[in-house]
């Protein structure tokens, strides 16, 4: 049982759970008003297994910086639960079988295609190059964490023959509110570990810049995130567009706040924002999917 849960703990189930939120929306949205019970559930079992050979293969890539953190010194590998060696077969492993069961069971080879790419990118762009290399190491680096929604939608289209549009530019909509929500959430949480980044010598924002500099971007970046999710307004109703403003307006709030209370020397909690983004992100997808589901007119088809 405890050889269970190292392997299961090197998949990072908690990272895994964010993707697969991601993965929803897109495939109801790419059919409105329909819902494909089992490509969704086949979608997420395959799409679980590439998330869990990505993450395994960051904590074997990882395991020197893991060492040197408190926040990462439980992982299996820093405790010697799983050597290097088995992780990366298993995640080899989990990667072929992602790869297998969305090509072949999903009938996408495209979103089997996405999750190779994912793994790519993750491992040797992020975790190899970016993240020791540079500050806009999640800038660049969270486009995997994008790939999800590509994913998803890939599945629906490639099995959806009513010769509907396939509205390509809705997953990139939904791809650009994941990238630019990545800086922000990841920079809040840095804040509360830069000690550890610093002692690992991981070049993160709050490590190289000041906080008073690292609150600042986290607001841009917020403002930017709240920007691109008010593009998928004319595919949605009007469900997705109060909830959209409601949610982004509460991130908004907390990010200007955690800024100006760094201006003004207080002691502030980036935590509370972490906690708070996760919920954004939730609740926007959340809403997108409910309004999917409903397939009500959209608020495009009303204005034009």
């Amino acid at each position: 049982m405890e050889t269970i849960k190292a392997y299961f703990a090197l998949t990072k189930p908690r990272v895994i759970e964010l993707l697969l939120v991601a993965a929803i929306p897109a495939m109801l949205q790419a059919d409105r008003g329909e819902v494909h019970l089992w490509l969704v559930l086949g979608t997420l079992l395959g799409g679980w297994m590439g998330a869990a050979a990505a993450n395994t293969f960051n904590m074997v890539a990882d395991y020197d910086i893991d060492q040197k953190m408190g926040r990462t010194r439980a992982r299996p590998l820093v405790r010697h639960s799983v050597t290097k060696q088995k992780a990366a077969v298993f995640a080899w492993v989990m990667l072929a079988l992602s790869v297998l069961w969305l090509g072949l069971l999903c009938n996408s080879w495209l979103a089997a295609f996405f999750i190779v790419l994912t793994n790519f990118f993750y491992i040797f762009v992020y975790t190899k190059w970016l993240k020791r290399r540079t500050w806009q190491n999640v800038i660049w680096g969270g486009a995997a964490g994008c790939m999800p929604v590509l994913v998803g939608w890939a599945v629906i289209r490639d099995n959806v023959q009513d010769g509907s549009a396939d509205n390509w530019w809705q997953a990139i909509v939904m791809l650009l509110i994941i990238f630019f929500w990545t800086p922000p959430h990841t920079w809040a949480l840095a804040m509360k570990y830069k000690d550890d980044y610093a002692r690992a010598k991981v070049p993160m924002l709050p490590v190289v810049a000041s906080a008073e500099e690292t609150s600042r971007q986290i607001v841009i970046y917020s403002w930017i995130t709240v920007a691109v999710s008010l593009l998928l307004v004319p595919a949605a109703s009007w469900i997705y567009f109060v909830i959209a403003v409601v949610s982004g307006a509460a991130f908004l709030v907390m990010a200007t706040r955690l800024h100006q209370g760094i201006v003004r020397g207080e002691n502030v909690k980036p935590l509370k924002l972490f906690i708070l983004s996760n919920n954004y992100l939730a609740a926007l997808f959340l809403g997108l999917s409910f309004d999917a589901v409903l397939g009500w007119e959209t608020v495009g088809e009303l204005l034009f």
